[in-house]
């Protein structure tokens, strides 16, 4: 594993240096591994565990490329080992999300079209005013969804993308448990987009803050 590693970190080398940039093709393996004074099983292994990540991409028959290393790409990784989590973990991922996605939204204040808006106005007015939990958990996810890629910051869009996969179950059981759950999270939504429309960065903040607050006050309650 040591030798593994000493080949990844070669690796990283080289494209943290600049002498392989995104879509650049890899020397041949033989090449490759006399230029880094490696073996060749090292340097396949390593190759493997860059490919897993995404820094790399093995193409059958035509070579192996360094990625565009496009931040979404790159962070799939952590969507992955996120759906790893345990439940007892979950209070924490809710706690990351409170601190992120309220900084994304007021982010979003200056940024976002008014056709954004308008969109996620139409996608409130679809759901009613009595949609099914699972019809409201799945508007929630793309509502906010939205609103961080209208911040315009990739890194924390794929970030908080990541991140939604464990606190969905706890917003399913808390719509099915909690009795104003569905008008409750309806009236945040609606607060967080008048926010958005006025252009108020602080407003935005403070209701989303409240919106994620939320679930992780109940959760809590419940543990």
């Amino acid at each position: 594993m040591a030798v593994t590693d000493e080949a990844i970190e070669k690796i990283k080398g080289m494209i943290v240096s600049g002498a392989l940039r995104p879509g650049d093709r890899l020397p041949k393996e033989s090449e490759l591994a006399a230029e880094l004074g490696l073996s060749r099983n090292s340097l396949r292994e390593a190759v493997r565990a860059l490919s897993l990540i995404r820094i790399l991409d093995v193409r059958q028959g035509d070579g192996t490329y360094v990625t565009s290393l496009d931040p979404q790409l790159l962070l799939e990784a952590l969507s992955f080992v996120v759906d790893f989590h345990r439940d007892d973990t979950v209070l924490e991922f809710l706690a990351v999300r409170r601190i992120l996605e309220p900084a994304a939204t007021a982010m979003a204040a200056s940024r976002i079209k008014d056709s954004e808006l308008d969109a996620l106005g139409e996608q409130l007015d679809a759901l009613g005013e009595d949609p099914s939990v699972e019809e409201l958990v799945a508007s929630d996810l793309e509502f906010h969804r939205g609103i961080v890629q209208a911040s315009g910051n990739s890194v924390l869009c794929s970030l908080l993308d990541g991140l939604s996969g464990p606190t969905t179950r706890a917003r399913v059981w808390r719509g099915l448990t909690q009795e104003d759950a569905v008008s409750r999270t309806l009236h945040e939504h609606r607060a967080i987009l008048a926010a958005l429309r006025d252009r108020d960065a602080e407003a935005a903040r403070s209701w989303a803050t409240v919106h994620v607050a939320s679930v992780e006050q109940w959760l809590r309650s419940t543990l």
